[in-house]
């Protein structure tokens, strides 16, 4: 069974990294909404791997007590590696498939004229994950930037990395770095400065769409934190450079409502102003 759960997992996020290829081919809102049924689905499948499927074959047998207890102790031993090794994998499904639908909400909001500033956090992929309360609990959730959260060994080197190198205006590589340090380390506490961070860096490439939705990503994850005032006037600004003003004068209004007195919101109106906005 841990096998079969294993290649489940394994093939369920090859399937969620294969999502960006279709995306970039014109979808229909009909298109984006089947994506997102296709992906519950899986996880129901992926959740009813779970379940057991018949006794258990442990060989804990022996001599003497002492026999005994040395092979419980190390049965014990593989079977808590399996379960952190399948944690981790599943963890890892659940981060990506989440971003993807993250994602896939942020196209069908543009698709219908919704007002993206009112986006809330994804709910996580598979939603409850036990305790019989109902509410959807995130494998990993994100934690405010300076909350205070432990580090994991490399976190802050990969982070500084990645800001060197924006602060060098090489671009490129700090757009894959912040890429790679949201990947490494799901639910930092760094995780909306990272993203904040990759959205400029993708700026600065010129990829405003793809900013966008990286500014978003950064406010959904910690709309009340430090980071949340510029992430959502960034929001704002980069859906005026894609012509979208209607929708940026929203999210740029936003600001002033959410965060008054924060130093975001003297640069959201002066883009408000910029735009025309009323």
């Amino acid at each position: 069974m841990m096998r079969a759960l294993a290649a489940l997992g394994l093939g369920f996020l090859v399937a969620f990294r294969a999502l960006p290829l279709a995306a970039q081919q014109d979808q229909t809102l009909a298109d984006i909404r089947q994506e997102l049924t296709v992906l519950y689905v899986e996880v129901q499948k992926l959740k009813r791997e779970l379940s057991t499927t018949g006794a258990p074959q442990i060989a804990t047998g022996g001599d003497s007590v002492l026999d005994r207890v040395g092979a419980i102790e190390s049965e014990l031993q593989r079977l808590t590696a399996k379960t952190e090794e399948l944690e981790y994998r599943i963890g890892r499904v659940v981060e990506d498939g989440t971003n993807r639908i993250g994602d896939l909400e942020f196209r069908l909001v543009e698709l219908e004229g919704g007002d993206l500033s009112k986006l809330g956090q994804t709910t996580t992929l598979g939603g409850d994950t036990g305790g019989g309360t109902g509410a959807a609990t995130p494998a990993a959730p994100a934690q405010p930037a300076d909350s205070g959260g432990e580090l994991a060994m490399g976190e802050q080197a990969d982070f500084d990395a990645a800001n060197a190198a924006l602060e060098a205006r090489d671009y490129q590589r700090a757009a894959t770095l912040f890429a790679a340090f949201n990947e490494a380390y799901p639910g930092s506490p760094m995780a909306p400065r990272a993203h904040l961070s990759r959205g400029r860096a993708l700026d600065g490439l010129g990829d405003t769409r793809e900013a966008a939705r990286a500014y978003l990503t950064a406010f959904t994850g910690d709309d009340s934190g430090p980071t949340a005032p510029t992430a959502l006037y960034e929001l704002g600004a980069a859906l005026g450079r894609l012509g979208q003003v209607d929708q940026a004068c929203v999210t740029l209004g936003e600001v002033g409502v959410r965060f008054p007195g924060a130093e975001a919101e003297a640069l959201a109106r002066a883009e408000m102003s910029k735009l025309g906005c009323r």
